[in-house]
């Protein structure tokens, strides 16, 4: 445990590094801008947060998803805040569901790359956690400019639609509230829904437009008449439901959700919750500024854990990953962690902390295969530099050791969740549940760092690589050179392994305030419960 003064500045810099991203994201959360907004007001419409904020019961946790999406990409097209959408997961009329929200101050809604990536995510979500899924439709279709991007492959804009009729088979709910503009391929969306909702002389539903009617067949037609509410409600029978005003549109949800039968659970072990035995709030003096220091995993995990409730495995084995059974929030769950302390292997060997060892990997590997034995969902906690390296580590076998690991995470069944609160370097992201190995939810504190492996050896690697190129041609490169190139090439690497740099691809769900890691966990696994289809555990041909 960190002294008293390292704990004050440790808290220091990760509330101010939380700061920091809390200011971006107010940013964020203007959307397009103050005209924008102002426009859309005068329109008499309500923005996409607003909407999501009237639609959400009180009392419950809205947990938002991708905020950061598209976070400074775009910039000669003017940014896409959000990626133009708002979306998360929260509680109407009682029901955890998903929902999203076209954002029309942020280019009339029209749908970049990153839209349709965030899209499919949620989408994800819904599907995997058999959640229902409200759609708040206000949008202009495909950004023109980037249709290549955006159209024609398997993650595409098509896709969205795809997944509404899978979604349709396996039996979650989909409600649309047409409140603007739904063109073109977009016009499927709603129509793939079970209900549809619109706004009169607001929502419009139509393959073409007024404009691209008229340069198609020379018919001149207005757009309520085209593809109206009362159109759509009254003459093609595509719509359910219309109403005047926005806010009894989204009452029109409320009241469907509230009739919704109950979802078929996986009984996820849970039973009263008990509170911390540490303080919410100590959880931001354990890291050091940088995450520069050793300190100990465990007391992180008290910070989000029921009190009295861990039951560390092999607790005198592996010392460089934690694993144990715990509660959160009353939810049994498994957690698999990164140990950063310098500790004594049962050799008397000295072992860096945050790197994984060959017997850490087998111990973890042995873990997760008890969490799917027993149905718990798994934790994971990374700060991880990556595997052990060297000719000892070879040739004890780290990489079996390691494959034995990953193959146990890609194979798990239970719902993995994943928190990235410090570093995560090449093949220990993997191994920790990366995104890239179905996390069902995957976040992010400020302090984290991912990447290939640390900036400084990174840094270095590709100063060599550059200089050796410079010095085949011919180029002179003196030291000065050097350490100009070595500065530029850190900057340029450091930015990429930023956590807003993550979360603006996906990479990452969300970056979250610690002190929130316990609620976000808990609300993910309520979510995963209502998946009751836990399919057989197996595992493949493994080098024992």
């Amino acid at each position: 445990m960190p002294t008293n003064l390292e704990f004050n500045q440790n808290e220091d810099a990760l509330k101010m590094a939380w700061s920091y991203i809390r200011q971006k994201l107010e940013v964020i959360e203007q959307g397009g801008g103050k005209k924008a907004v102002l426009k859309q007001k005068e329109r008499n419409k309500l923005t996409a947060r607003e909407r999501i904020a009237y639609l959400i019961d009180e009392h419950h946790p809205f947990i938002e998803i991708g905020a950061f999406a598209g976070y400074e990409m775009y910039e000669e097209h003017g940014g896409c805040p959000a990626g133009g959408t708002v979306s998360g997961i929260g509680y109407v009329s009682g029901r955890q569901c998903v929902i999203v929200a076209n954002d029309q101050t942020v280019k009339a809604g029209a749908w970049f790359p990153i839209t349709g990536k965030k899209n499919l995510r949620m989408q994800e979500i819904a599907m995997e956690n058999k959640l229902p899924i409200i759609y708040i439709v206000d949008s202009a279709g495909v950004y023109l400019p980037m249709q290549d991007e955006i159209f024609p492959d398997k993650e595409h804009f098509g896709r969205i639609f795809r997944n509404n009729a899978k979604m349709s088979a396996m039996g979650i709910t989909q409600i649309a509230c047409v409140t603007g503009a739904c063109v073109a391929g977009g016009a499927y969306l709603p129509i793939m829904s079970d209900e549809t909702i619109m706004v009169e002389n607001a929502g419009s539903i139509f393959l073409a437009g007024p404009y691209l009617v008229k340069a198609a067949i020379g018919e001149e037609v207005d757009a309520e008449t085209l593809g109206g509410a009362v159109t759509h409600t009254e003459i093609s029978g595509i719509a359910d439901y219309k109403f005047a005003t926005e806010h009894e549109c989204l009452d029109k949800i409320k009241s469907i959700m509230a009739k919704l039968g109950p979802s078929n659970k996986a009984n996820f072990n849970r039973i009263e919750p008990k509170n911390p035995i540490k303080h919410a709030g100590e959880i931001y003096g354990i890291m050091s500024e940088g995450n520069s220091k050793p300190y100990n995993m465990n007391d992180l995990i008290n910070c989000i854990i029921d009190e009295g409730s861990f039951d560390e495995f092999k607790e005198d084995y592996g010392k460089t990953i934690v694993c144990g059974y715990a509660r959160i929030e009353g939810w049994a769950v498994g957690i698999v962690a990164n140990q950063r302390l310098v500790l004594k292997n049962k050799k008397g060997e000295m072992q860096l902390g945050g790197v994984i060892y060959n017997d850490s990997a087998d111990k973890a590997a042995r873990f997760i295969m008890n969490c799917n034995q027993k149905k718990i969902p798994l934790v994971f906690l990374q700060d991880v530099t990556g595997f052990m390296v060297g000719s000892r580590s070879e040739h004890s076998g780290i990489i079996k050791d390691g494959a034995k690991l990953v193959n146990a995470v890609a194979n798990s069944v239970v719902p993995k969740i994943t928190i990235i609160v410090g570093n995560s370097y090449g093949a220990g992201n993997y191994a920790m549940c990366g995104k890239a190995y179905d996390p069902r939810f995957i976040y992010a504190w400020p302090s984290a760092k991912i990447a290939v492996m640390g900036g400084e050896q990174a840094a270095k690697t590709m100063l060599q690589i550059q200089v050796a190129a410079m010095k085949a041609k011919g180029q002179e490169v003196t030291l000065e050179d050097e350490v100009s190139l070595l500065k530029k090439i850190t900057d340029n690497y450091t930015r990429q392994t930023r956590p807003e740099y993550a979360a603006s691809r996906l990479w990452v769900d969300a970056i979250i305030d610690p002190k929130e890691t316990r609620r976000v966990i808990a609300e993910g696994i309520a979510a995963a419960n209502h998946n009751e289809d836990i399919p057989e555990f197996k595992m493949g041909v493994l080098q024992v």
